[in-house]
């Protein structure tokens, strides 16, 4: 099964949209992810990174119901993470 995993993008680097990454917060464990084929995100941003590639941007709302979901079906424990309550107040 394959998996997209929601995270927030925390910081940007590289200017060409080909090579620019970003480090991304998945419950407080970050990872470096490609912007190749989400050339529009910015900081803040929620993305669904799938082996290493933000594939999509989604809002914040999205991000948090996949979350919930990720976590009744024990994927979130599985890889060690826990859902963190971000800036605006909602759990994700």
């Amino acid at each position: 099964m394959c998996l997209a995993v929601p995270g927030r993008i925390e910081t940007i680097t590289g200017q060409d949209p080909a090579f620019r990454c970003a480090t991304v917060d998945f419950c407080g464990v970050r990872k470096n992810v490609s912007l190749a084929f989400t050339p529009e995100a910015v900081r803040g941003d929620y993305v669904l990174v799938h082996v290493g590639f933000a594939i999509s941007r989604i809002d914040a709302e999205e991000a948090a119901r996949t979350f919930r979901y990720l976590e009744k079906i024990g994927a979130l424990a599985e890889e060690g993470l826990e859902p963190e309550v971000p800036p605006d107040g909602d759990a994700v």
